[in-house]
């Protein structure tokens, strides 16, 4: 190669490395929307709940589109508007998120994809939406609905997908309102998650100063322990009633009634690590049984015997979950993978899902 041919060689080189680099810092949308031809789109970005136009593209014959963004560093919830519909997606890091929809049904019938967070919010709006056509109005104030997403809170509260939940407004009124103590609980949690793994985001000094100018009682709404974690309260369980290995039902809403703290566990028996995770419940059992302590362990082993056979020899509640029983109990505390464990305060509220059992014996010794 010749110096000229080497010189070209590392332009061309040096190009395809800082395309390539500029594609690495930048996330994209695209997708399809169908009947729109000739219709403007929008894509927009909000700053303190005033929204603003990043892009704009024509659709064309079939109403393909795609917009590629500048990474902001930090995760975010940016929308495309149709007309007077909009469409609200998240941005993690420098993913692709696809949209696919129809302009007559622009805001209420489309699909998300390319992340975890863009299917987990589209889920969440769908639920708004079912919930709407039912009850109107009242569905900013329905228990039942706060209490399924305050289940996905509970599974990523500093998730982007929670802070939307917690800022989503039906029909004008506040899903979450600050001024209700309940919902105040639940917003702290999700400050506290922000304050603890995003402090650099925009977004947590915002959750950090909603939760403390509404806190409720006249304990510090921020810690003074070198950890400067918000104390914010958790979230109410949601029941379980299953049968133990002698045809016993057992209710996990009733255990946590009783005025002590409760391990919530979800297993299987037969798995690779059950035996660990069985060391580490009872090394913790062991240790607070005499103050109280109960754990709630619900197993979905496919060979019943084999559960039964493990169960009997447990001192704590053991229930099983059958495949007739299906996933209603994961589904409630958003459990993907086994194991997932749980602490439940003895004020009978979700302390904190314990991912690394090497913390579960700090978490349980907080929540007596």
């Amino acid at each position: 190669m010749n110096r000229k041919s080497f010189k070209i060689f590392i332009a061309a080189t040096a190009a395809v490395v800082l395309a390539a680099c500029g594609e690495r810092n930048s996330w994209t949308v695209d997708g399809r929307i169908e009947g729109a031809d000739n219709k403007t789109l929008i894509l927009e970005a909000s700053s303190n709940g005033r929204w603003y136009p990043l892009d704009t593209v024509t659709l064309t014959g079939g109403g393909n589109f795609k917009f590629t963004h500048e990474a902001a560093g930090y995760p975010d919830i940016y929308r495309l508007r149709l007309n007077d519909r909009s469409l609200y997606f998240p941005i993690d890091s420098i993913e692709t998120v696809t949209v696919v929809a129809r302009a007559d049904a622009f805001d209420t019938n489309y699909t998300l994809s390319g992340s975890t967070h863009a299917v987990q919010l589209m889920t969440v709006e769908q639920k708004l939406q079912d919930a709407a056509s039912h009850l109107g109005a009242a569905t900013a104030t329905d228990s039942i609905l706060k209490r399924e997403l305050a289940g996905e809170l509970l599974n990523d509260p500093s998730g982007i997908v929670a802070y939307y939940i917690i800022n989503k407004k039906i029909g004008g009124r506040s899903l979450f309102d600050p001024a209700n103590k309940g919902d105040l609980r639940i917003i702290g949690a999700v400050a506290n998650a922000f304050h603890e793994r995003r402090p650099g985001d925009p977004r947590t000094a915002y959750l950090t100063q909603l939760f403390t100018s509404n806190h409720a009682n006249n304990r510090p709404a921020v810690s003074s322990a070198a950890t400067d974690t918000i104390m914010a309260a958790a979230i109410g369980v949601l029941d379980i009633q299953l049968y133990d290995d002698k045809g016993t039902l057992h209710s996990l809403a009733e255990e946590c009634s009783k005025g002590h703290p409760v391990i919530l566990n979800f297993t299987s028996y037969t798995a690779e690590a059950s035996p660990a995770v069985n060391l580490a419940l009872n090394k913790v059992y062991e240790q607070y049984a005499s103050r109280g302590l109960q754990i709630f362990q619900v197993a979905f082993d496919a060979d019943e015997y084999t559960w039964k056979q493990s169960a009997r020899n447990l001192p704590w509640i053991t229930v099983y979950n059958s495949a007739h029983d299906g996933t209603e109990a994961l589904m409630k505390y958003n459990v993907g993978s086994l194991p997932a464990t749980f602490v439940i305060g003895a004020d009978g509220e979700i302390k904190s899902r314990v991912d690394n059992l090497a913390e579960l014996n700090a978490a349980v010794a907080r929540a007596f």
